[in-house]
Order: structure tokens, then sequence, then C-alpha cells
């Protein structure tokens, strides 16, 4: 046990080797390597208290975590408040509440590079325990986190909960979604995408501000300051900040973190030369890594970054991370929902790319989990989107991918993928989705099951009476669906998945009631949907 970096009574000395362990673990990151250039401020002086954006553990391994904060004293002002100047920050993790019994400890160095941002790989630790971790800059001492380690990969672990969210505009609403979360029993968290949104302030007909729940009166988000201004504000959220000390995180991206609906080096709904939206695209992605508790696996290299990744949760799930972004290509008819065409099956239109498809499909293939989970971003069943006798699908989603939507269902039906799961964010709504080998015979085959999350603010207050008659007789496959705000939360065994919609009533006040909309259970072997 190592003594505390922030004296605390009847902690234990500091060792060497748990110093070594400790100190190593991110000296090796280029981020503390490369980037910390000339001397580093050991006892800075700030402003304000630095720590205004909060803490969070993220990535969770049997041995370790990733511990993440960013120095910001004054986090809506260009450069968060800092000097130029690299700042010395320590850390420690403890094995209990208190933090008298330090495990780790040790000092990294937050760059300007890199927006004052830290990320410390921690290793060494012990797998399917909870731990306690906090920050000390200067005199200044972060909030207290609360993380925990992977289960063993051989190891058969009796249950599983977790929530999953998405899409959490700051000028929709508050996150009353979030301050419910903190309160449920969870190991961890699973964020699907548009964390930020990247868009102007709202206005309404005459150009002037709109009447939001939130403000931020800010331009469009297209520079590395303007990036990390959009994502200051959105981590002064207290319910956000919140959710992030309690368990830790698993992240990806959907499209709002760089601009609306973009496809790999297409810039979307607002057309710009590829080189410059390339410029554009590197300056969102450092921002979201500086961001994220995230792995210097995903450090980015310009307008490239290595997101899609495997996590394990013993031998009970394996958490399939999708990127389905950065190596599409354009929708095939552009934007919005649109009649079957033959260029959906274009064997070259794809959401994820060859190297990413073939991640996938062997991992799924090789893993040994009861539980295999896809937790990607956009909605995988083919859902008719117009009443009546036309047939229009979204083209942002899978449909509009129809030839690799349709290899993805082969797969896991030719290969017998054991209970594959899939986790959708996007589109501000609940669904609960049967994926058959077929959608066009309606009663074929069920190969997997999809739980689409409805957003945390995004869409405003949202609707709790919204008509679904004709969108479930044109759609059998669809069980559920709901256009309230909130989160899924889900719970894992050997035998069965159950999941929960949970839905606010609204969103324009901090505060709103919680209610459980709908629950499903899938047992292990039958991806059929069963009203619990």
């Amino acid at each position: 046990m190592s003594q505390p970096l922030f004296p605390l009574p009847g902690a234990q000395q500091l060792t060497r080797r748990s110093f070594v362990l400790g100190s190593a673990s991110f000296a090796a990151a280029s981020l503390l390597s490369t980037y910390a250039r000339g001397a580093v401020a050991t006892a800075p002086k700030f402003s304000a208290y630095p720590f205004a954006l909060g803490i969070a553990s993220g990535d969770p391994l049997p041995d370790g975590v990733v511990l993440w904060t960013r120095l910001a004293p004054k986090p809506l002002e260009v450069g968060g408040g800092m000097s130029p100047e690299s700042v010395e920050v320590s850390w420690q993790i403890a094995d209990d509440e208190a933090m008298t019994r330090i495990v780790q400890s040790g000092k990294v160095a937050a760059t300007a590079d890199w927006g004052h941002s830290v990320h410390v790989e921690v290793n060494g630790l012990r797998p399917d325990r909870w731990y306690w971790y906090q920050f000390k800059v200067g005199t200044e001492v972060s909030p207290k986190g609360r993380t925990r380690t992977a289960p063993p990969a051989d190891s058969a672990p009796d249950r599983l909960r977790f929530a999953f969210a998405s899409c959490q505009h700051y000028e929709a609403g508050y996150y009353p979604a979030y301050a419910h979360m903190v309160k449920e029993d969870l190991d961890l968290i699973v964020h699907l995408g548009d964390y930020i949104y990247e868009g102007p302030a709202h206005v309404d007909g005459k150009g002037k501000s709109a009447n939001t729940p939130r403000r931020h009166g800010t331009t469009e988000a297209r520079s590395l300051d303007e990036y990390r201004l959009r994502y200051a504000l959105y981590k002064t959220d207290r319910s956000l900040q919140a959710a992030h000390e309690m368990a830790p995180w698993i992240v990806t991206w959907d499209d709002h973190e760089v601009t609306n609906n973009y496809a790999g080096d297409h810039s979307g709904s607002k057309p710009q030369p590829r080189a410059e939206f390339l410029r554009r695209r590197a300056a969102a992605y450092q921002a979201y890594f500086e961001h994220m508790p995230l792995r210097r696996s995903a450090l980015p290299h310009g307008p490239d970054m290595l997101l899609y990744r495997g996590l394990s949760y013993g031998r009970l799930a394996n958490f399939h991370v999708l990127d389905t972004r950065q190596y599409r290509t354009p929708q095939p008819q552009g934007d919005g929902n649109k009649p079957p065409s033959p260029v959906l099956m274009d064997p070259k239109g794809t959401l994820m790319g060859d190297r990413q498809r073939d991640w996938l499909f062997t991992g799924l293939e090789r893993s040994p989990a009861t539980w295999n989970v896809l937790a990607q971003q956009i909605m995988v069943a083919r859902v008719d989107k117009t009443r009546g006798p036309e047939v229009t699908y979204s083209m942002d989603q899978w449909p509009g991918y129809e030839f690799e939507r349709r290899r993805l269902l082969r797969h896991l039906h030719d290969k017998q993928i054991r209970n594959p799961v899939v986790l959708t964010g996007d589109i501000h709504t609940n669904w609960a989705n049967e994926l058959i080998a077929d959608f066009d015979q309606l009663d074929s085959k069920v190969v997997a099951t999809e739980f689409v999350g409805t957003s945390i603010s995004s869409g405003g207050n949202g609707n709790a009476a919204a008509k679904t008659d004709e969108l479930y007789a044109e759609n059998p496959f669809v069980k559920f669906f709901n256009a309230e705000r909130g989160y899924v939360r889900c719970e894992i065994t050997p035998k069965t998945w159950r999941t929960d919609y949970r839905t606010v009533e609204y969103v324009d006040k901090p505060e709103a009631p919680l209610h459980t909309r709908a629950s499903f259970v899938v047992e292990s072997g039958r991806p059929q949907l069963q009203r619990a």
C-alpha cells in the first residue's frame, strides 16, 4: 500500500514498487513523454477551482482502468484559464471509499498541447472490485470518483448491471436522466454518441436567441478551441459529472462530435472541401480524446483515431464497440428517408470499413462470452418510416447500407454467434426490435435483439403518448416504441438479459419524475423479446 498523496489518517507507507507501477503506467504514453515540453510546474496557483470539469474513469480491464480529468479553472474561456506551461498532476487510487488504503499513486504532466487533460492508465489492480480515486494539483484536490475493474477473462460472473445513453443536447434541456442514473446499482455506463452538439446557438425565425431551456450563445464549433469550449460547457453540468464519478464508462461517438451526418471524409449535411473538413475532423477528434476516459491506443493522429475496440466482462459478456462514422462511405441517396433502390446493395457501400468489419466478425466468431454486445450508434432494424403502402428507410442508418446490413445479419445467423445483442442510440426514441434474418420475409427467423435508447435531452421534452398502432402493424419486428427522454438499464446473467426503459417526464427543468415504461427479457439461446 502507498501513502496518500492527499494525507488521510491511518495510511500506510509508500513502497518503491507501487510508486514505479503507478508512475510508469502513464509515463510511457506519448501525452507525457512527447508533449511535455520545458519545465513542469509543481506548485501552480489557480484563479479558480481547476477541476471544474470533473473526473471520470473508463475502459475497465481485469487489471486496470483509465482515470481522466482536465484542468480548467475558467472552463468557458479559450485555454480554460490555464497558462501554456505544463502542470504536474498527482493521482491516487484506493480500495476503500475513505481512501485510507492507497494501492497505487503517481504523477503525470498535463500539457497545453492536449488541453491540460490527464489520462492515467492504471495497471496492476485486482479484478472485479470497486476502487476510489482522486487527483491533486498544487493545493487543490479533485472530487472523489468510484470505478471498477472487470472480472478475470476466464471467470463466470453471476451478473452485470449497466445503463446506456446517448444524445445530450445542452440547449434542448437539462439532464434529469443522469440524476436518476446515479442512484442505480450499476457496474458500468455505456455512452453511444452525440456527447456534444457542434451547432451554433438556436435562433428563432427572426434570428434572435430561441427560447430553449439552456443557451450557450456561441457559434458552430469548427476549430480545436471551439470544440474544447463546447465539451467544457457540457461537462460543467453537475448531473453529468456525477454519472462519471459513480462508475467507469465505455464511450463511442456518433456524428455530432464532428458535424451532423458526416461520413468518413465527407462533411455530411454542411458541405466542405475535403481538405478543410479533414482539418476540422482532426480538431474534433483531438477534443474528443481530451475529454473522454480513453486509453493511449485511441490517441488521434491528425484526422484518424482508432476508437473501435473490444472489452470483456469475464465469460458473461463481450462488448464490441463500433465506430460507424470514421470509415463509412457517403449516404447512397443523400440524407433522409428514401424508398428502396438498387444502389443500397452496392458492395462498396460500408458503415464499418473492411478492417473494422473483419475485426468484428473475427471477434464474434472467437468470443467465448454468453452475450455478445454490439455497442454502436445507428439502428440496424429496417424500419419502414412512411405510413401506408409507400416504403422508405433512413439513409443515415444501417438500411442505407443494405448490403453490409444483410452481411452482418447473415454472419450472425450462419456463424451461430452466441446471443448477439445490439445497443443503439442516435434517434432520440426508444425501440425494442427483433432482428430477423430477412426483412423481406417478415416471418423469418430472429437472429439477434436490438435495444435502441432514447436521448438524454435531445429533442426536448418528448412525448409519452406517441401513436404506435400503424408503426407496429407495418413493422411487426418492432415490439416497443416510446418518444420520451431517459436511458436504458440492463441486467445480464448467464441465463437472461433484462432491459428496462427508464424515462423522465420532461427535461426543461433540472429535476423530473422517473418511470419504467417497458421491460423485456431475452433468454440465452432465444433472441425473441418477452415482456417482463
